[in-house]
């Protein structure tokens, strides 16, 4: 992680209306650009484009935790 981004546990901030970018699959991490602009991924983008992206981040919301959690 780099130090300009931050990774939060808090309660959840994607909700299931949120929806990946790139495949419309439900959102689990939000990455936002300088300038305030924010691109959201599920999981499998994320691990995708993750390298490449986290550089360029100020904050990532990452809620990938919430993928294995039971009702």
């Amino acid at each position: 992680m780099s130090a300009s981004s931050t990774q939060t546990l808090a309660p959840a901030t994607l909700t299931s209306t949120d929806r990946c970018d790139r495949c419309g699959a439900q959102a689990y991490v939000m990455a936002e650009l300088p300038g305030g602009s924010q691109l959201l991924f599920c999981g499998h983008h994320w691990g995708t484009h993750e390298a490449a992206i986290r550089p360029k981040v100020v904050t990532i919301v990452d809620e990938l935790h919430r993928l294995n959690e039971r009702p």
